[in-house]
């Protein structure tokens, strides 16, 4: 397996060193093959249904001049995948896509836990008029493309204590599977955590991820992780992390930090959320506080998780930076992925006058990434709405990546953030 190397960071700390994946080995790319799971499973527990929304305004929007953007882009012509626990058919995703499932032998667009449609609904819902709240999808017009890739309600057949399937090869190989769908972003909501000493081999999720961002020109945008509950990230870095020493947990995807878009949560003021795993990687941050999104039954809003708990979690703030990436995008289609990543950071609003270990660069803008050649714009250039073809393939060089192996992934439907529970020496994770 893969030692932990320490590496100068790519492009998120300007001067520090951190903790990093060793070098990337394109021989472990995934194959690519139909999705399907990686051996039998069976659904072993009921699927909950998540309590109706009380009509509470929708903390990912807080700041957001929506209309101001839309009259730039709403994202059409874009494909974003959703690499989670599927989504459901919702009247409010019209442009719903299946993209194959690695839980049970169905298409994508199940989704027994909630997680998933909740993560493309901050994405891509369509506005409704009859809503109280005002809750709306950031890129209403982008496709989203569910895969299903992990569920805490479905089991291996030969473990009969199991808790739950998705380990970070299915996980790889849905990575290639989305970008050879033509998706123009990818939304991880996923981490995989582990001690700095114990060691992390992701070598074939790297491996994807370079395939991705090398060869399809895509962005890619997955969550720093929580910590502070069961399940979660259990060793949270300091604060002021900035250096490989100070690191004492490891988060993946995230430290592949040259291939992926790291993003923090905060709160609907702006704050650092307390949960949000601080780490070199960490990019920019989105608000992760106060969610409402689709439920994953019937037609309507939710805004707790079927175990009644808010829904909190940096796997909601990743979304909200996903459809700024498909805004973008479709906005400056010429842009490789490289170069919308750079625009996100750079347009962001910073806390302070350096690189933040918690919110990264700072909390997205998505008014600046989208309204011109300048951060911060006063006024916004007059242009028609965008409806941009697929962008070109990447021409610009990019480094560093591997793959996590033999974990497990379940999600936290209480924080909403679906975890790798990684092991170690390849061992397998039961229970």
């Amino acid at each position: 397996m893969a030692a932990v190397t320490a590496i100068a960071l790519m492009h998120t700390t300007p001067t520090a060193a951190a903790i990093g994946p060793p070098p990337v080995d394109t021989l472990r790319l995934p194959t690519a093959d139909p999705p399907a799971p990686a051996q039998p499973t069976v659904q072993f527990t009921d699927c909950v249904a998540a309590p109706p929304a009380a009509g509470s305004a929708p903390g990912q929007l807080a700041g957001m001049d929506l209309p101001t953007v839309w009259a730039l882009t709403r994202g059409a012509g874009q494909t974003v995948a959703v690499i989670d626990t599927g989504t459901a058919r919702h009247r409010r995703l019209p442009h719903l896509v299946p993209g194959g499932d690695y839980v049970s032998h169905r298409d994508g667009t199940d989704d027994c836990d909630g997680h998933g449609t909740l993560v493309a609904g901050i994405i891509g819902a369509s506005p409704d008029a009859a809503d109280p709240g005002g809750f709306t999808g950031i890129a209403p017009d982008v496709s989203l493309l569910s895969i299903r890739q992990s569920s805490n309600k479905f089991r291996a057949v030969d473990d009969p204590g199991g808790s739950g399937v998705g380990d970070v090869e299915t996980l790889a190989a849905a990575v290639r599977t989305a970008a050879d769908l033509g998706a123009t972003v990818i939304n991880i909501s996923t981490v995989a955590c582990l001690p700095v000493a114990a060691g992390l081999d992701d070598r074939t999720l790297g491996a994807a991820l370079s395939y991705a961002v090398e060869a399809k020109n895509v962005v890619v945008v997955t969550a720093a992780g929580n910590v502070g509950g069961p399940g979660q990230c259990q060793d949270p870095n300091p604060r002021d992390v900035g250096a490989a020493h100070q690191v004492r947990t490891v988060a993946s995807p995230a430290w592949y930090d040259d291939y992926v878009l790291t993003v923090g949560s905060v709160g609907t003021d702006g704050s650092p959320s307390d949960f949000s795993l601080a780490g070199p990687w960490v990019d920019v941050a989105a608000t992760g506080e106060g969610v409402v999104s689709l439920a994953a039954t019937g037609d309507g809003l939710a805004d707790r998780s079927p175990s009644d708990a808010a829904l909190t979690g940096t796997s909601y703030a990743v979304p909200v930076v996903s459809a700024v990436a498909a805004l973008v995008r479709a906005r400056f289609p010429e842009m490789t992925a490289r170069q919308v990543m750079q625009r996100i950071e750079d347009t962001a609003r910073p806390s302070s006058a350096e690189w933040d270990p918690v919110v990264g660069h700072g909390v997205v803008d998505a008014l600046a990434a989208v309204s011109g050649p300048g951060s911060h714009p006063a006024a916004l250039p007059a242009a028609p709405p965008v409806d941009a073809p697929a962008p070109a393939p990447a021409t610009a060089p990019r480094q560093g990546a591997t793959a996590v192996r033999g974990a497990l992934i379940c999600v936290a439907l209480t924080v909403c953030v679906a975890l790798v529970s990684a092991v170690i020496a390849r061992s397998r994770r039961h229970g």
